[in-house]
């Protein structure tokens, strides 16, 4: 598969993938989404491949799902029907879920290295891995709250056993931002 939102590289048995979008803070657009799940499928599989890192180009991690992704949502879901609406919308989240659970599937050890923002969709890529290491400028957020949304691509179900279920509340009802310091206090 060619890239054009991810950078590979594989050296002694390390696989890094970056995402490369800096002009757009690493937003994940559905290309963005399709090119992870493909990739941590693929890197699974590669037996030169003992570790991946996963980082982000320019001054931040992920700035989460692009919006214009979700200005468009209206037309992926475009139904009469409002079951079909709803399975369509359903079948877009999964669609939307898939890098998160690939990352968390894969065998190979996955560990996040964050800079600068991480946020939304961002978090949740950084929950299914089984590392993340921070700087100091680093900070996580829920962004969903503000934007009256339910954080579904899995941030919710896996950042409890990393944080703790008050903090992830706290975290998601609040759209608090948790710097690097702290983050590497609560887990």
């Amino acid at each position: 598969m060619d890239y054009q939102f991810l950078q590979i590289e594989i050296a002694e048995n390390i696989a890094e993938v970056v995402l490369n979008r800096p002009e757009k803070a690493n937003a994940l657009d559905m290309s963005a989404f399709q090119e992870l799940e493909h990739a941590f499928e693929a890197l699974d599989e590669n037996p030169e491949v003992r570790v991946i890192i996963l980082r982000g180009n320019g001054k931040h991690f992920c700035a989460g799902i692009d919006l214009s992704l979700l200005l468009g949502l209206n037309q992926h879901v475009q139904e009469s029907c409002s079951g079909r609406k709803r399975e369509k919308l359903h079948k877009l989240i999964l669609q939307l879920q898939g890098p998160m659970n690939a990352a968390a599937a894969c065998c190979k050890p996955i560990l996040a290295a964050v800079q600068g923002a991480c946020i939304g969709g961002g978090l949740d890529l950084v929950a299914a891995c089984d590392m993340r290491y921070a700087t100091e400028d680093a900070y996580f957020t829920i962004k969903e709250i503000d934007m009256g949304m339910v954080a579904d691509l899995g941030a919710l179900q896996r950042l409890p056993g990393i944080i703790g279920e008050g903090m992830l509340r706290e975290m998601a009802f609040t759209g608090r931002k948790v710097n690097g310091v702290e983050a590497q206090r609560i887990g």
